[in-house]
């Protein structure tokens, strides 16, 4: 398993940008993909991006794409969710999660998460 911190939520306007970091140790993070998810209250989480361990391959939930993207540096143990044209329906608490097995596989870390507000 990886330990994986979020960073970087906050309190932003409607149509701004924000990126938000997950610093991974504990682990080969350089060897495992990485998704975003988020969950607003009372609702389930929900997927949002994943990236491949090497950041070649990425997929996203319809609600964000093009509008998120999602990137990774492996010399730093961080993946990335940058963020734009930010709407109040994307406001929610978000996860950074660790697979094992590939793009597709299980998840088996997660972070703590991190929140991120949007203002009308």
């Amino acid at each position: 398993q990886l330990q994986l911190v979020e960073s970087g939520g906050g309190l932003v306007q409607a149509g701004s940008s924000l990126r938000i970091s997950c610093k991974a140790s504990g682990g080969n993070f350089g060897d495992r993909a990485m998704g975003w998810f988020r969950q607003a209250p009372g609702r389930e989480r929900e997927f949002i991006a994943r990236i491949t361990y090497d950041g070649r391959n990425t997929n996203y939930d319809d609600s964000v794409r093009g509008r998120f993207i999602i990137s990774r540096e492996n010399d730093k143990n961080t993946v990335y969710l940058q963020m734009s044209a930010l709407q109040p329906g994307d406001a929610a608490v978000y996860y950074c999660a660790g697979y094992f097995g590939g793009l597709y596989g299980r998840i088996d870390s997660w972070g703590q998460g991190t929140q991120v507000t949007v203002s009308s």
